[in-house]
C-alpha cells in the first residue's frame, strides 16, 4: 500500500511537471495552470480514494467469504468425523458376525457329518429292525400255523384212541 502511494505520488509530481510544462513557457506557473494542476490533482486523489474504497470493500468482501469458507469447512469436519463413527460400530459389528458365522460354521461341518453317520446308523438299524419284525411275524404265523396242526393232530389222535376205547368196552 506504501508502495502504491508512492508510485502514485511520483506519477503525480511527472503529470504536474508535465502539464506545467506544456502550459507555461516561462517555467512559473500561470495561475490558470495552479487550477488545473489542482483541478487535476484533486481529481486524482478522488479517484485514488474511490479506488482505495473499492479495494477495501473486495477485501472485506473477500474477508466475509474466507469466514464463510471457515465455518462451512468446519461443518464438513464434523459431518466427516459424524460419516466415520457412523461406519465404524457398523464395520465392528459386521465383522463381529462374520466371526462368528465362520466360527459356527467349523462347528457344523463337524455335527453334519456326525448327524449323517447317525442317519445312516438309524437307517441300518431301522431296517434290521423290520427285517427282524418280518421274521418274528412270519416266525409266529408259522408257529400257530404249527400250533394249528398240533392240535388238530391231538384231536385227531384223541379221536382215534376215543374210538379205540369205545370198541374196546363194546367187546
Amino acid at each position: 500500500m506504501m508502495q502504491t502511494q508512492r508510485t502514485l505520488e511520483n506519477q503525480q509530481s511527472m503529470q504536474s511537471g508535465q502539464i506545467s510544462g506544456s502550459l507555461s513557457f516561462n517555467g512559473t506557473l500561470t495561475k490558470e495552470d495552479e487550477e488545473m494542476s489542482k483541478s487535476a490533482l484533486s481529481t486524482f486523489r478522488a479517484k485514488e480514494e474511490e479506488i482505495e474504497k473499492k479495494k477495501m470493500e473486495v477485501k472485506e468482501k473477500v474477508q466475509a467469504q474466507l469466514g464463510r469458507i471457515e465455518e462451512e469447512t468446519k461443518r464438513l469436519a464434523v459431518i466427516r468425523e459424524e460419516l466415520d463413527a457412523l461406519s465404524d460400530p457398523m464395520k465392528k459389528e459386521v465383522s463381529f458376525v462374520r466371526k462368528k458365522i465362520d466360527s459356527v460354521n467349523k462347528e457344523l461341518k463337524p455335527l453334519g457329518q456326525t448327524c449323517q453317520k447317525k442317519e445312516r446308523e438309524y437307517k441300518e438299524a431301522l431296517e434290521a429292525f423290520n427285517d427282524k419284525n418280518k421274521e418274528k411275524v412270519q416266525l409266529i404265523t408259522k408257529l400257530m400255523e404249527l400250533v394249528s396242526e398240533s392240535e388238530r393232530m391231538r384231536l385227531k389222535k384223541l379221536e382215534e384212541l376215543s374210538k379205540n376205547i369205545e370198541t374196546i368196552r363194546i367187546a
